[in-house]
């Protein structure tokens, strides 16, 4: 299918959060949205991401936008996540990955000779209208947020 390119209208999606009550992109409508999607909770690139959007939580809230992060994990697991590193945004579960698929996400991926079926960790940011307004393909977790940030200041 492929990862939906610049100007598109985003796959929408319906996904149980962290909070407990489920998400979609249509209940956004207004707001921008910083939808990241990461391989798993609680893993040292993850929680690095994750980190830095948190830590930049004020910033990015200012310009009228909010963050979500997508895995295949379970609601359980986010909220572990959530608690551990006093993440201030939703973690959404993906578990049967139909999401992922829909933004092109889950890939075949390799590691030490072995290929196997992971999230390739990319974000989306939607513009009010449901647009996709810039993708970030193979994101480095440590400078992701400033990345996403300064997209976010030259609107």
């Amino acid at each position: 299918m492929g990862v939906p390119k610049e100007g598109q209208k985003a796959p929408e999606f319906n996904l149980p959060a962290s909070n407990g009550e489920n998400v979609s992109l249509k209940s956004l409508r207004g707001k921008k949205v910083v939808l990241y999607f990461y391989p798993k909770d609680d893993t040292p690139g993850c929680t690095v991401e994750a980190c830095g959007f948190r830590d930049g939580i004020k910033k990015i809230e200012k310009t009228n936008a909010i963050v979500l992060g997508v895995s295949p994990d379970d609601v359980k697991s986010h909220n572990k996540f959530i608690e551990k590193f006093k993440l201030p945004f939703l973690l959404l579960s993906d578990a049967d990955k139909k999401v992922c698929e829909a933004y092109g996400v889950w890939v075949e991926k390799s590691m030490y000779g072995k290929t196997y079926m992971g999230v390739a960790r990319t974000t989306f940011l939607i513009d009010e209208n449901g647009n996709i307004e810039k993708v970030y393909e193979k994101v480095k977790p440590d400078v992701h947020t400033d990345e996403v940030l300064q997209q976010l200041s030259l609107e």
